[in-house]
């Protein structure tokens, strides 16, 4: 156990707080003084025995310390110098003596006068030996720090190293060494030298370690940055023989652009990555390889695609309206959902935009409203043709790996619009197909699905892509094509075909102004009147659309034009009657209601892909042996639905009042006109029946009654589709009266006012009603139940049968 003999002494010396710093015995050292309370301190000590105590601040930047503001412990120093600055500063040197401690402050005004305790060890003579080895271990630390810590001059080594006593030697290694005020102060506060040197040991030991660690994270950074030294003086000098060469720039100039492009870009985090990484591979490449030029079109393609850019949307229902309006007459259930998403939009930016999908007939107008709503949302439009697309590729893009690899075309459409927030037109979507290289439709899947998309990963790109802010619209003529669960994910909006006072409207504000301006001609020089273009549609054209209006509308100018050069006449007008000059004669005709009410000849209504028409059905009876003839290229629903029909009127002979053994004495012949076009569907169920009870009671059936609707085997008539087109054609035809189903009342909402209200629609649940509305002056009872009473029944029909014939007789006559 080490020991010491300890001596005390007091004295009163002038405090003088130091800031940063913190005095040694020993030490010799100058600062500077501008502190009016330092500087009377100073003149104090001046004028007795130039003693002053230093003692450091806990808090350097505190101006006027208190007592409770500085460390117990410091050094009385005797004044050695003093030299005046300019600006009330006086620079100080001064020579540490010995530690001391405040035991009282005597005086804080005008400056700080403290009572000190100077107190004093020696070391025994039996501890000497404790205390060389103590003194080796410090020497040999503080010459590990030196050599890792290299701030320390030579000078202050050979003084220190010189000393002998170990307080000596503690008190001047510390006051050398680069550690905190802190750590310093708890040397100073020690005043038992051995202790002062085992503590002083700690501390170098302790900062030994971290100066090694240090030195290793600086060894290291150094090597990286030599590294990138020898990076650049290898890239200049590359620069320097591509220069001699005629190669300007070569590939770090390509880099370089790159890399500018890549500060201005402001891509994704993870997109920033890619480019930085190709273009690390890019740059070891020789400028011609071609993995070089792969990586370039790599890079181009990266660049052009917009990450972030985008354009504003207008969120105006007023001004969306009416340039949909403008643009397109009708299609008022698009418009309306157009102006549905805007309006949501507009209460919640969190909206994604809607996948729609616009069915209807070639013509329509599917593909132009798509441009429309494009330019009433502020949206740049890009159209993409899906029509024969059979390679997976054409929507994913192709990997890299391949030659000549390129991104499909939702990347491509992308960089066309130029922003990331296109509506974009998949056009024709019915028409994909797929092969031994995928199928296009199941590619689509994650695009069109509003969960997955916000991640669509291009198969050449590589990087996921947010396409939730896209606006995706596609078009089909059918939905029969199209698989399900690509259906599934998108928002079906029907377009049937144009009525004919749509498409007169059509042609009047938009087709004819149009093809007068394309034609060199003015408003002025030609002029089509309204009965005109109703002909030119009936006669001349035949679709749900206006394409082929336009067309003929087109022609009619062609001749116009010629017209008007040739007999220098500034005026052209075309009326119905000098319409087959322009056009030729009539392509088309359309069947009329009868003239007469005809027995076994009713009237149904069809749908096709160019809208509705009508059908007329003849039924003749012949002896025979029971047999159903079918011709007219029937399809196999609708010679089905003839069976059922003749299956339900023998079960109801006696109803009707036939023959109950006709179906073994007669054959029955069904045939619908116009026999070399096919026909097919289950809505002529209800018109073949009619026909055929029309035949077998001889009752005819009125001239101005259509029909349409399935039959089942009870009788019961059941829904069709395509109302809107059939009653079309029938207001067309000249007829009032149409049967439709009851349970498609839903749909006559869609039917045009301005046809509707010509029209009067009989609602039928059976064939009761159909017959009831569709044959004149029926004999038929209504059939409920069993029949009861057998001989009043038969009765009651031979009444009406006299009466009917009476009726007919009477007709004959006036005739």
């Amino acid at each position: 156990m080490l020991g010491a003999k300890k001596t005390i002494k007091k004295q009163i010396l002038p405090l003088l707080p130091l800031r940063g710093l913190t005095v040694f015995p020993y030490m010799i050292l100058h600062f500077d003084v501008g502190r009016e309370k330092s500087i009377r301190a100073l003149e104090e000590a001046m004028l007795n025995d130039q003693l002053i105590f230093l003692v450091a601040q806990k808090e350097a930047r505190n101006d006027s310390p208190t007592k409770d503001d500085i460390y117990n412990v410091g050094t009385i120093s005797k004044v050695k110098q003093l030299l005046k600055l300019p600006g009330d500063t006086i620079r100080v040197l001064v020579e540490g003596l010995s530690r001391a401690e405040i035991d009282e402050i005597t005086q804080t005004e005008p400056f700080f006068m403290a009572e000190v305790v100077e107190k004093i060890y020696a070391s025994e003579e039996n501890d000497k030996t404790e205390i060389e080895a103590l003194k080796r271990s410090i020497l040999e630390a503080f010459d590990e720090y030196v050599k890792l810590s290299g701030k320390i001059s030579p000078e202050t080594i050979v003084n220190i190293v010189s000393s002998d006593d170990i307080g000596q030697l503690s008190d001047m290694i510390a006051s050398g060494l680069f550690i905190k005020i802190e750590q310093k102060q708890e040397i100073l506060d020690e005043f038992d030298p051995v202790k002062r040197a085992e503590k002083l040991l700690e501390i170098l030991i302790k900062e030994t370690e971290i100066l090694k660690v240090e030195r290793n994270i600086n060894a290291k950074v150094r090597k990286q940055i030599d590294k990138m030294q020898k990076e650049y003086y290898l890239r200049e000098q590359l620069k320097a023989i591509q220069s001699e060469l005629g190669d300007k720039d070569g590939v770090a100039g390509e880099v370089d652009e790159y890399r500018e492009k890549l500060k201005e870009a402001n891509l994704p985090e993870e997109v920033e990555k890619k480019v930085l990484k190709e273009l690390d591979r890019l740059v070891k490449m020789q400028p011609a390889s071609a993995e070089a030029s792969v990586i370039r079109t790599y890079l181009d393609w990266i660049f052009d695609i917009p990450w972030t850019k985008k354009t504003d949307e207008i969120i105006d229902l007023d001004r969306a309206e009416k340039i949909l309006d403008e643009d397109h007459y009708g299609l008022e259930k698009v418009k309306e959902r157009i102006l549905e998403y805007l309006a949501v939009k507009k209460l919640s930016n969190s909206l994604k935009g809607p996948i729609l999908c616009l069915v209807g007939p070639p013509g329509v107008g599917k593909t132009s409203i798509a441009r429309s709503i494009a330019r009433a949302l502020n949206r740049n439009y890009v159209r993409m043709s899906l029509g024969g697309v059979r390679d997976e590729a054409e929507i994913r893009g192709h990997r890299r790996t391949y030659v000549g690899a390129m991104p499909g075309r939702i990347i491509a459409a992308l960089k066309q619009a130029g922003s990331r927030n296109p509506l974009i037109l998949l056009d024709e979507i019915d028409k994909m197909s797929s092969d031994f290289r995928g199928d296009p439709a199941s590619a689509l899947l994650e695009v069109l699905d509003a969960e997955q998309n916000f991640a669509f990963r291009d198969h050449y790109i590589e990087l996921p892509y947010d396409l939730t802010d896209v606006l995706f619209i596609t078009t089909a003529n059918t939905l029969d094509t199209i698989p399900r669960p690509l259906l599934d994910r998108m928002e079906v909006i029907s377009i049937s075909g144009y009525t004919e006072e749509e498409k007169v409207n059509i042609a009047i504000k938009y087709l004819i102004p149009k093809q007068i301006k394309a034609h060199g001609l003015e408003m002025k020089n030609v002029r089509i009147s309204e009965q005109a273009v109703r002909d030119i549609i009936n006669y001349y054209t035949r679709e749900a659309g206006v394409r082929n209006l336009e067309r003929e509308i087109a022609a009619v100018c062609r001749k116009a034009a010629k017209y008007i050069v040739q007999s220098n006449k500034k005026f052209v007008k075309i009326s119905p009657n000098n319409i087959e000059k322009y056009l030729g004669t009539k392509k088309y005709r359309y069947d009329k209601a009868g003239e007469k009410d005809e027995i076994g000849i009713a009237t149904g209504l069809a749908w096709t892909p160019v809208g509705g028409d009508t059908l007329s059905v003849e039924v003749t009876l012949m002896k025979g042996s029971g047999k159903l003839e079918l011709t007219g290229q029937l399809g196999d629903v609708m010679k089905e639905s003839a069976k059922a029909g003749l299956s339900y009127i023998r079960s109801r002979v006696e109803q009707f009042g036939i023959d109950s053994e006709f179906y073994k004495k007669l054959d029955i012949h069904v045939h619908v006109p116009e026999g070399a076009i096919p026909k097919d569907g289950p809505s002529a169920g209800i018109t073949l029946t009619t026909a055929m009870v029309s035949a077998l009671t001889e009752i005819p059936v009125k001239k101005n009654v259509a029909m349409t609707g399935e039959i089942t085997l009870r009788g019961r008539v059941l829904p069709i589709g395509g109302l809107k087109e059939k009653v079309l054609a029938a207001h067309r035809a000249g007829i009032n009266t149409v049967i439709i189903p009851v349970d498609n009342r839903k749909d006559i909402d869609d039917i045009p006012e301005s046809v509707r209200k010509h029209i009067k629609f009989i609602l039928a649940s059976n064939m009761d009603d159909v017959l009831e509305n569709a044959l004149v002056k029926p004999k038929i009872r209504r059939f409920i139940g069993a029949i009861h009473h057998e001989e009043n029944n038969r009765m009651i029909i031979a009444e009406e049968q006299t009466a009917v014939n009476s009726m007919e007789h009477a007709n004959l006559i006036e005739q």
